[in-house]
């Protein structure tokens, strides 16, 4: 059995035209998803997972972006082929989900050993390739969120 935490970050990538960013899981071809990543100890802050796993996972440093706490949270069992990262018993994991506006489709590094690819993409397109359902309504929310602050948008948190 493996020590991972089951408290996880998932960062949305996005454009302000609402072009989103997946990658391919190298561990398993054709499973799309945004960056994602566990905490490394249990006191990490949440912001400095998602930084280290975006820096990891595309080479983007999102320190140099607008990186915004979506204040949305997903339990989820974790799928048995991937239980024995976890301590023994350890069956859900709670997910927090983050947005990262990036100015442009900036250029992406991938980590071999854990993305085969990348897209950029329209939203629609990218919440029907995610196989996580918490990540396609994610993404899907993305244009309420963005449209915050807009004339006619709800108010809005963080730029």
């Amino acid at each position: 059995m493996g020590t991972k935490i089951p408290v996880s970050v998932l960062v949305v990538i996005h454009t302000a035209d609402l072009r989103v960013l997946l990658l391919e899981r190298a561990d398993h071809p054709g499973f799309w998803q945004s960056v994602t990543g566990s905490v490394d100890r249990v006191d990490e802050p949440l912001a400095e997972t998602c930084r280290r796993e975006v820096l990891e996972e595309t080479g983007i440093d999102a320190a140099d972006h607008v990186l915004t706490d979506w204040h949305l949270q997903n339990r989820y069992e974790i799928y048995p082929h991937w239980r024995h990262r976890y301590p023994e018993g350890v069956t859900q994991n709670t997910e927090h989900v983050f947005g990262l506006l990036v100015p442009d489709t900036v250029p992406v590094m991938l980590a071999p050993r854990e993305h085969l690819a990348y897209a950029w993409l329209p939203w629609e397109d990218a919440a029907g390739r995610c196989f996580s359902w918490s990540n396609a309504e994610a993404i899907r929310s993305l244009p309420a969120r963005a449209g915050a602050g807009r004339p006619g948008g709800a108010n809005r948190q963080h730029p």
